[in-house]
C-alpha cells in the first residue's frame, strides 16, 4: 500500500512538472516580432489629421486562444521613439507638457481580462499608463494568420488630456483634438489562431 502511494505521488509530481514545463515552453515561444509590427496614432491639429508612429516597443505575451481568461499581455512603448512629420515636433513631444519622455520614458498596457467574441476576435480590457497616469481601456483585437506568424490588429481611441498629454497651453481642443486614434498591427510568433 505504501509503495502504491509513493508511485502515485511520483506520477502526480511528474505530471505537474511536465505541465509546468510545457506552459513555460509555450510562453517563451510566444514573442513579438517588432521589425514587422507597428503602432501608429492619429490626432487632429486644427482639424487636419496628423499621424505618427513609435519605432521601439516590446511585448510579453502568454496567450492561448482556447483559454483566453488566463491570458497575460503586456506592451511597453518607448515614448522617445516617436516619429512625426518633423524633428521640431518630435522634440516638442519629448517636453514635460507632452510625453515628458525624460521622466516617464515608457507607456505600458497590461491586460486584466480577455473576452472572446468569435471569429478570431477578442476584447482585451487592461490598464494603459502614460506619464504615470493609469486608465482602464478596452481594446478590440483580431487575430489572423500571416505566413508562419499571427497578426494581432486593432484600433482604439484615447483622450490625450486624460493622460495629461499636451496640457497647459495645448489643452485647447480646438487647436489639438482631445481624441487620439491608436492603431496597431503586431506580428506574433507562437500564438495560434483560433
Amino acid at each position: 500500500m505504501q509503495t502504491n502511494r509513493r508511485a502515485w505521488v511520483r506520477r502526480v509530481v511528474a505530471l505537474a512538472l511536465g505541465a509546468a514545463a510545457a506552459t513555460a515552453l509555450t510562453q517563451t515561444q510566444q514573442r513579438l516580432l517588432p521589425a514587422q509590427s507597428e503602432i501608429t496614432f492619429t490626432s487632429r491639429q486644427m482639424g487636419v489629421p496628423v499621424t505618427g508612429r513609435f519605432r521601439d516597443f516590446d511585448a510579453d505575451i502568454a496567450f492561448d486562444p482556447r483559454r483566453p481568461e488566463a491570458a497575460q499581455i503586456r506592451i511597453d512603448i518607448d515614448l522617445a521613439s516617436v516619429t512625426l512629420a518633423s524633428s521640431e515636433v518630435e522634440a516638442e513631444l519629448a517636453t514635460p507638457g507632452w510625453f515628458d519622455s525624460r521622466r516617464t520614458p515608457r507607456a505600458r498596457f497590461a491586460s486584466s481580462a480577455v473576452k472572446p467574441l468569435g471569429g478570431g476576435r477578442f476584447e482585451i480590457t487592461g490598464r494603459l499608463t502614460i506619464k504615470n497616469v493609469t486608465r482602464e481601456i478596452v481594446v478590440p483585437v483580431t487575430l489572423a494568420a500571416s505566413g508562419t506568424s499571427t497578426a494581432a490588429s486593432g484600433r482604439f481611441v484615447i483622450k490625450r488630456l486624460d493622460f495629461r498629454i499636451g496640457d497647459g497651453d495645448w489643452g485647447d481642443t480646438s487647436l489639438v483634438a482631445d481624441e487620439v486614434q491608436v492603431r496597431f498591427r503586431l506580428l506574433l510568433a507562437g500564438v495560434a489562431v483560433p
